[in-house]
């Protein structure tokens, strides 16, 4: 039971880092002027926070599957 349990969480870390690292613009860090940086670095924290609800919403599906229907 406890290694279904381990396997589950590993997934949900695997699945949480890919979307981070797919949705944030990363190019943009090392591409930008350094005199629109500051925006920059303001706009990956948006981008970040609206990331957490898919990734929540993820988790509980992962958990749960019968509430994705």
């Amino acid at each position: 039971m406890e290694t279904k349990r381990k396997k589950r969480a590993k997934t949900i870390i695997l699945l949480a880092i890919i979307w981070f690292v797919v949705s944030l613009p990363l190019p943009w860090l090392f591409t930008t002027p350094d005199e629109v940086r500051p925006q920059t670095f303001i706009l990956l924290q948006i981008i970040g926070l609206i990331s957490i609800p898919f990734i929540v919403l993820a988790i509980v599906w992962t958990i749960k599957p019968e509430l994705a229907t």
